[in-house]
């Protein structure tokens, strides 16, 4: 079996009561059924716990491709292969190839680092070789930002602010870019350590933004004139969508609650009134939580029928079988503890996984090697 190719085996499971914060239980891996209507953006919850499956699976080795790097943050990938990379501290963004050649397309202007600030996540245009448009989540001086330029080979022309006033500090400033399958420019935002930012929609801070290449909001977000797409999140650092165009999202909790949950238009997920599962119909429950001390779940892909979500704290990567129904099987953990700490994971046009330690963000112990980009080969 191939890395990739998995064979998941779902067991059946006993009904469960959702969990609540505070019950005093320690936090376990556990998985909450989705509703029935789960493909369709809605404003409805989760349904009731059940516990998933234990997949059987099996992964390869992953080789490394890149050494020397300094806290990888996004990798995306241009039509032709080569993946961009940013680096958070040093505010560079890197042409990576798939032969391990970096080179450095520039230092990104404005950037200003500090604590989980700095030059964050990448996006390419789905119409990067009509349009060449590239673009980047950063923290500049007063606020955190997206900014787009054009790309002619290594060459960044056009630098243009799509949208501003994204609140900054120095921890939860969110910071992952993605296009979905709509075309749509979709951005993570932290609420910066104020909770209840999360939950005011006037305020940028701790949702996920939809919005055009000119950085308008998206048509048929919502909430009229605004960029919001969901709220109440603490700090979402990855977005996957899976074969149906279902969307998921990764999120930091605070002290007892990682979490995985399925993104819907509209959807309140609860924070800072809920960490994990709170069970009240005015919020959507996380289909899978974690401890905290075995997640921070940063970077999230979707290939072979699994999630894939790069673990910081937890310093393993996550495996997280999908079924048809949107549903998540049993988390499954591999590399426990071998590369330290991950934060990116990207699949690349080949099918393969590519992933990004962070081992020299100020909260690892980096080997001689730190920071990696590491790739899990497909079939």
């Amino acid at each position: 079996m191939t890395a990739l190719a998995v064979a998941v085996a779902l067991a059946a499971g006993c009904g469960g009561a959702p969990e609540r914060v505070g019950s005093g239980r320690t936090p376990q891996p556990s998985v909450t059924a989705p509703s029935e209507d789960a493909a369709v953006p809605s404003e409805d919850t989760a349904g009731p716990a059940t516990p998933g499956g234990e997949p059987a699976v099996r992964v390869d080795r992953p080789r490394t491709l890149v050494e020397g790097l300094a806290v990888p943050w996004g990798i995306a990938f241009l039509p032709g292969g080569d993946a961009l990379v940013t680096e958070r501290d040093t505010a560079r963004l890197l042409r990576v190839t798939g032969d391990g050649e970096v080179r450095e397309i520039g230092t990104i202007e404005g950037v200003v680092p500090g604590g989980e600030g700095g030059l964050m996540g990448v996006a390419v245009s789905p119409d990067y070789e009509r349009d060449g448009l590239v673009f980047l989540y950063l923290t500049a001086e007063s606020d955190n930002r997206i900014v787009r330029y054009r790309l002619d080979g290594d060459r960044l022309s056009e630098r243009r602010v799509i949208v501003s006033g994204i609140p900054k500090a120095g921890i939860h400033n969110g910071g992952q870019l993605a296009f979905g399958p709509d075309g749509h420019l979709y951005a993570s935002t932290g609420e910066r350590g104020d909770p209840p930012l999360a939950q005011s929609r006037d305020s940028l801070g701790g949702k996920i933004l939809r919005v055009t290449r000119d950085g308008e909001p998206a048509p048929g977000n919502p909430f009229a004139g605004s960029p919001v797409w969901s709220y109440g999140h603490r700090n979402v650092q990855g977005m996957a969508w899976d074969d149906a165009g279902r969307m998921f999202a990764s999120e930091f909790g605070q002290n007892d609650f990682d979490e995985i949950n399925l993104i819907r238009k509209g959807a309140n997920h609860g924070w800072p009134e809920v960490e994990g599962v709170g069970g009240e119909d005015r919020f959507v429950d996380p289909l899978v939580t974690w401890s905290t001390d075995e997640a921070s779940p940063s970077g999230l892909a979707y290939a072979g029928g699994s999630l894939w979500a790069a673990a910081l704290r937890g310093e393993r990567l996550w495996q997280v079988p999908v079924n048809g129904d949107g549903g998540l099987g049993t988390p499954v953990a591999h590399f426990e503890g071998e590369y330290g700490r991950l934060r990116a994971v990207v699949r690349a046009p080949d099918g393969s996984l590519w992933l990004g330690t962070s081992n020299k963000d100020g909260r690892g112990s980096p080997a001689g090697a730190d920071d990696r980009i590491l790739v899990l080969p497909a079939g």
